[in-house]
């Protein structure tokens, strides 16, 4: 059964909705004129404007003193400056964004609850640093942050501004590891990790969406549907130009962990560990490329005409 928490927030989502649409040019304050999504395609997620709040001020604590994590916690890592940084889902859950720094580089890290998509972005757009604060609205059940600087709303798996100033810009997107924490560790043993000082009080012990993953449920409306696979079966997706291809997990678990493919006339290799439930894509030299581990409903809502990779 879902906890309490996850049913409010389905019930809260559903009036906010309904109110949403008398409204639908302003929503949370966020003028939708013009916007590249039309604006009846933006739901209310219920929270107001940085109901859900964002880290600005990010601490982090060696490993060994992450007296607060279990070996098969899910984390996001990320490496950037030759330092390795992980970042527990359990504490992304309640925040969603987290500005951060490697040394002067501008770093966002994103997470969505409700389509399991963690994705890092360079934060500057044409040299200017951006911070960023969950705008409490949505598109196909995905987040829409936006930016504190010039007040526009970007799609975290677009990857761009759709309404304001910014509107039409893109953001670079980082290669990021979704795994285990022991996985994480493991690798990168000499990684720091997001400390639970996020400066707001929350239950991180706790998971807000506790039985959502297992559900078939989707909470608003979708562009597209796929009956593939279950809504909530994992795929790494992977978009190079404007080809996408899916990986879902339940066929990379059919292989030895290691697919040699080609996306257009570029050659990837996928890595495959079942144990930690991780996927990533590398480029011939090895190189990790980007890439988005997402539920398969999310990733064919803004894909519909991906390839889907089978196994033999």
């Amino acid at each position: 059964m879902f906890q309490r928490t996850f049913a409010n927030i389905v019930s809260t989502g559903l009036v906010a909705l309904a109110a949403a649409t008398l409204h639908a040019q302003e929503m949370n304050g966020f003028d939708l004129r013009g916007a590249l999504i039309p604006a009846g395609q933006i739901d209310a997620g219920g929270p107001a404007r940085d109901g859900i709040p964002s880290i600005d001020k990010p601490r982090f604590l060696p490993a060994e003193r992450a007296t607060y994590m279990r070996a098969d916690d899910q984390v996001l890592g990320l490496v950037r400056n030759n330092v390795a940084r992980a970042y527990p889902v359990r504490i992304l859950n309640w925040h969603e964004v987290v500005n951060d720094r490697f040394d002067n580089d501008a770093v966002t890290l994103t997470f969505c609850p409700l389509c399991g998509t963690g994705v890092a972005f360079d934060g500057r757009v044409d040299g200017r640093a951006l911070s960023f604060g969950v705008s409490g609205l949505l598109y196909n059940n995905d987040v829409l942050m936006y930016d504190r600087q010039t007040q526009s709303l970007w799609s975290q798996l677009l990857g761009q501004a759709i309404s304001g100033p910014m509107k039409g810009q893109h953001l670079r997107v980082l290669p990021l590891t979704h795994t285990t924490w022991a996985d994480w560790r493991k690798n990168h043993p000499a990684t720091v990790i997001l400390s639970t000082d996020t400066g707001a009080t929350r239950a991180y012990e706790r998971d807000p969406y506790a039985g959502y993953e297992r559900s078939a449920e989707v909470i608003f409306p979708m562009a597209f549907r796929s009956s593939g696979f279950h809504p909530k079966e994992r795929v790494l997706g992977v978009q190079l130009g404007t080809l996408t291809k899916a990986y879902p997990f339940v066929e990379l678990g059919k292989t030895s962990g290691a697919v040699l493919d080609r996306l257009g006339d570029t050659a990837l290799t996928i890595r495959f560990d079942r144990a930690a439930s991780r996927a990533t894509v590398h480029a011939k030299d090895g190189k990790q490329l980007p890439a988005t581990v997402s539920y398969w409903f999310a990733w064919y809502g803004f894909h519909p005409e991906t390839e889907i990779f089978r196994a033999n």
